[in-house]
């Protein structure tokens, strides 16, 4: 199979996130699949964004101009080949060449170019894909282009689509108009509804409608995004096509995420040999300016402060924590409000919680080694990484059972004494107090049994190696439809 991703960031090149991971790593591990012949990656060209080791490897192929409704736009192909995969950038200025990758009032102009260029271009770039595999709202036109806009052309005809959903709450949203000015389409499959969502063009609903198939990063989140509760008004429309809907957990990538082997740490560790963990919390209690207690129990906390993540939550018990033997290291941005209170706690208790509002790549993988529990509340998470790396480097997480928390994390069973950390399903402030309550208990008292939690959580199989053959597996399936 020749296999084509579509997709607005990618590492090591631009990312905000989890689909930059995401199409970091699969795509370089199915190259390496015998049942795939060709993998390629499609991405805009942020080259403010792009270190410019990767800007000097990148070939010109060609330049083409791609029609956005009235407009003729420039477009540049640029390609760089690595590890086995073939990566195409597509180049306009106007578009691409900004401080950042999204957050703009013509968002979804600039998307719906980057379809249009993708769909007017496969041609020329000699890459007709057996699967095209589209991810998110930014790319999720494609299948709905492909049929619609593109059909007279035969060498498409034979193009499977599948769609993943990385996070519904996400779903590019224009006037309808949008279908003319920027597509240059008629009217008719919005008046008809099929485009139409609440009576504005709904990219990611058109996706839904369009691809063969549609996936999502985690079997729960799958099931949680056809409710009312988790589906942000697209439930009735993944509930009508649900015999096409699936879910496949992320992987994390082995290769980066090494305990053994990580750059960004001053002491390494194994499974076995855990002495170069207990001085990462040294070093990092130390970093911060935290008094150095090997006895204290340490929580990480790396993430995005928004209530999303659950922060708000972890507020409204964190007077009452601060009270026990713990020590917290913070490191995020987000909402003010929540910025605020975690440094308003850090000057009351400084020797107990240090909040860094920032990010830093270095200090993130410095607390994932350094910490021994991980806390990840979230009020909803599609899948989540987080809590795979705190694992990888024998973290134990804490977290809401839900999405692809749930499918990761194994909560500690008290009667068995088994686990791989700790969990909590009412998103309650109190029952989270409990849950982390329960887990620093067991550090304390139960040194032996809290041994086994972190060799059972660095033993488990978070790699994209595993997981890849899952996508072989969907795409196989869709392929036999033929």
């Amino acid at each position: 199979m020749k296999i084509l991703f579509a997709s607005s960031e990618c590492a090591p090149f631009f990312k905000t996130g989890g689909l930059g991971d995401v199409t970091g790593a699969l795509p370089k591990e199915l190259a390496k699949k015998k049942e795939i012949s060709e993998i390629a990656v499609i991405l805009p060209y942020f080259k403010n964004e792009m270190k410019s080791e990767y800007i000097e490897l990148l070939q010109d192929e060609f330049y083409d101009f791609v029609d956005v409704g009235w407009r003729r736009e420039y477009v540049g192909v640029k390609s760089l080949v690595k590890d086995g995969v073939k990566y195409y950038f597509l180049d306009n200025e106007h578009y691409f060449g900004r401080g950042q990758l999204y957050g703009y009032y013509d968002d979804g102009e600039r998307f719906a170019f980057f379809d249009l260029a993708v769909c007017t271009l496969l041609e020329r770039l000699d890459f007709i894909p057996d699967i095209l595999h589209v991810n998110d709202w930014q790319t999720a036109m494609i299948p709905f282009l492909l049929k619609e806009k593109f059909s007279w052309i035969k060498a498409y005809h034979k193009i499977k689509s599948i769609l993943t959903i990385h996070n519904i709450e996400f779903q590019g949203i224009m006037q309808g108009t949008a279908l003319t000015e920027l597509f240059g389409m008629g009217m008719e499959r919005y008046f008809e509804g099929v485009v139409r969502h609440n009576g504005m063009l709904n990219m990611l609903k058109t996706g839904i409608l369009y691809a063969d198939r549609v996936n999502t990063v985690s079997p729960s989140y799958a099931k949680e995004i056809q409710t009312s509760a988790f589906g942000c008004g697209l439930d009735p429309i993944l509930q009508y096509v649900k015999g096409k809907v699936s879910g496949i957990l992320n992987g994390i990538d082995y290769e980066i995420y090494n305990p053994e082997t990580d750059i960004h740490l001053a002491h390494h560790f194994t499974v076995d040999d855990r002495i170069g963990k207990a001085k990462m919390k040294e070093s990092l209690q130390k970093r911060v300016g935290l008094p150095v207690k090997a006895e204290t129990p340490l929580l990480g906390i790396v993430s995005r402060l928004t209530n999303q993540k659950g922060f708000d939550l972890v507020l409204t018990q964190l007077e009452t924590l601060l009270q026990e033997d713990l020590q917290i290291v913070l490191l995020g941005t987000g909402f003010l409000e929540i910025e605020t209170a975690f440094k308003h706690f850090a000057q009351q208790y400084p020797d107990k919680i240090s909040a860094n509002i920032a990010f830093d790549l270095q200090f993130a993988q410095e607390i994932y080694a350094g910490s021994d529990f991980f806390l990840m509340p979230s009020a909803f998470e599609p899948c989540g990484l987080s809590q795979m790396i705190a694992m990888r480097y024998g973290t134990l997480p804490i977290i809401h059972e839900i999405g692809g928390l749930k499918d990761t994390v194994v909560p500690f069973n008290p009667n068995t004494k088994k686990g791989t950390g700790f969990g909590f399903v009412n998103f309650d402030g109190n029952v989270l107090k409990d849950t982390i309550m329960r887990a620093l208990l067991l550090y304390r008292n139960s040194p032996q049994v809290m041994n086994q939690l972190i060799k059972a959580a660095m033993l488990e199989d978070f790699s994209w190696e595993n997981k890849s053959q899952r996508y072989v597996e969907l795409y196989q399936s869709v392929e036999n439809e033929r």
